[in-house]
């Protein structure tokens, strides 16, 4: 319960709750924390705050007050891969630990922004965090906040758990494969390799053989077999996914023996894209315009294979809401795993 009293009764009284102070461009936090002893020499800045009054707060037994309710959040949803700072004017922060890839269970953190009164506000799911970076936040909205909605987020925890976490990148042995014989006759130079072994050490893993081939099926699926040997991870083609009759790449990623478990993704660009699965290592076959595109669905795709995290078809079918904005230069960054246009 609150107790309003006026700014020049309060001397000698404790604050109930954090004072935030702001000046625009320069400064946002408590200028008075709470528990603070209001003095006489408090009362001018104060009143330049705008506060003619302060609260005394009576938490009752059946209440949490928000620092309190915002721990009691915090360690319910969070998993592996955070510290917490906080909380600071009722605010507890996510804080990554390590470099990985953020995990958002994102129908749970729906019942929990639905019970009323709560926040938990995230980064998007799946988007790579980097040591010190903050990845989420939350608080109650009130000072206080019934104690049997916290219990419910601690059900939901328990049930569904972890709402976050973060996956770190594993460092995996990549090999990549440029189809094409007109690469492959050395008619024209391929950029692809270049492009794509950046991408990989960016996240971490190293690329331990290159190999250029023709548009034959039998050599592609030997040289994916012959990478497996030697204990690549990761398999990456580029070069020949499109619906011309002469790119057989699909084919000799099949041919090699992989389960193809999607070809196709709602997303642009790189809809042209294939994830598939030879016994523990995976295959992607990237789009054609990774050459061109500083973005493209591999970029989306790669990270969440060095974090050893399964991709469906049924999740890639739901990647169409938003998978245009790879385009858009204003609102890439909610989709681009590296950061880019930011």
């Amino acid at each position: 319960m609150l107790k309003k009293i006026e700014i020049e009764e309060a001397v000698g009284l404790r604050l109930a709750h954090d004072l935030t102070r702001i000046v625009p461009g320069k400064f946002k936090g408590a200028a008075f924390r709470r528990g603070h002893i209001v003095r006489k020499r408090d009362i001018p800045q104060l009143l330049d705050l705008g506060k003619k009054q302060i609260y005394v707060l009576k938490v009752e037994r059946d209440e949490l007050h928000e620092d309190k309710a915002a721990r009691r959040i915090a360690k319910a949803v969070s998993g592996k891969g955070f510290h917490q700072r906080g909380p600071r004017e009722g605010k507890v922060d996510f804080i990554a630990k390590t470099f990985g890839l953020l995990k958002v269970n994102i129908a749970a953190l729906e019942k929990i922004n639905a019970i009323g009164s709560i926040i938990v506000s995230t980064r998007h799911n799946h988007s790579i965090a980097r040591p010190g970076e903050i990845v989420a936040g939350t608080r109650i909205i009130p000072l206080t906040i019934q104690e049997s909605k916290i219990k419910k987020i601690d059900e939901i925890g328990r049930q569904e758990g972890p709402v976050l976490e973060i996956l770190p990148l594993r460092l995996k042995k990549v090999g990549i494969i440029v189809t094409g014989s007109e690469i492959f006759e050395k008619r024209i130079k391929d950029r692809s390799a270049g492009i794509v072994r950046r991408k990989v050490e960016a996240l971490g893993s190293r690329v331990i053989r290159e190999a250029i081939v023709t548009d034959d099926v039998l050599e592609i699926a030997g040289e994916i077999r012959k990478m497996k040997s030697i204990g690549c991870r990761v398999i990456i083609a580029t070069g020949g996914l499109s619906v011309d009759p002469d790119d057989v790449t699909l084919a000799g990623i099949r041919q090699a023996g992989a389960e193809v478990v999607f070809y196709g993704v709602p997303v642009l660009p790189g809809s042209m894209s294939v994830y598939a699965r030879l016994g523990k290592t995976v295959i992607l076959g990237a789009p054609a315009c990774v050459v061109h595109d500083p973005v493209t669905a591999l970029d989306l795709f790669l990270p969440r294979v060095l974090a050893d995290d399964i991709i469906s078809a049924e999740e890639v079918s739901r990647l169409g809401h938003g998978g245009l904005c790879w385009k858009c230069s204003a609102c890439r960054y909610p989709v681009c795993p590296m950061g880019k246009g930011v």
